[in-house]
């Protein structure tokens, strides 16, 4: 099986299919997502409540986000693997943005980003 695209989501979205999406931040469960078919890992910002143990996604940094999406890429060899932004990685200025997304991409292993809010 080749890698999940964004073409792949498209024609999808065409034929009126169901896009499997779930969360991994690590080797181990990426390599299980992947097994089982699912079509796109997100390495959420949630890592920092779900394996930092803080309260918020606040806290954690561009450069853990980036070493979650290294693992996980590293695990996926069908899936597509979204790397989500952290607070103040994108809001800044689109320079920021453009430098953070790359970072995911060329450092984390990522094929697609994740941003939430803003216009």
């Amino acid at each position: 099986m080749a890698r999940i695209t964004i073409n792949d989501f498209f024609k999808k979205k065409q034929n009126a299919e169901k896009i499997a999406l779930i969360t991994a931040y690590d080797y181990t469960f990426g390599r299980i997502v992947d097994e089982a078919g699912i079509d796109a890992i997100l390495v959420g910002d949630s890592l920092s409540m779900v394996v930092q143990g803080f309260d918020t996604t606040l806290p954690v940094t561009m450069d853990e986000m980036i070493y979650h999406t290294k693992m996980v890429s590293r695990a996926a060899i069908n899936a597509m693997v979204i790397g989500d932004m952290p607070f103040m990685s994108y809001q800044i200025s689109i320079e920021d943005a453009v430098r953070n997304a790359g970072r995911f991409i060329k450092e984390g292993g990522a094929h697609a980003i994740k941003i939430e809010g803003g216009n």
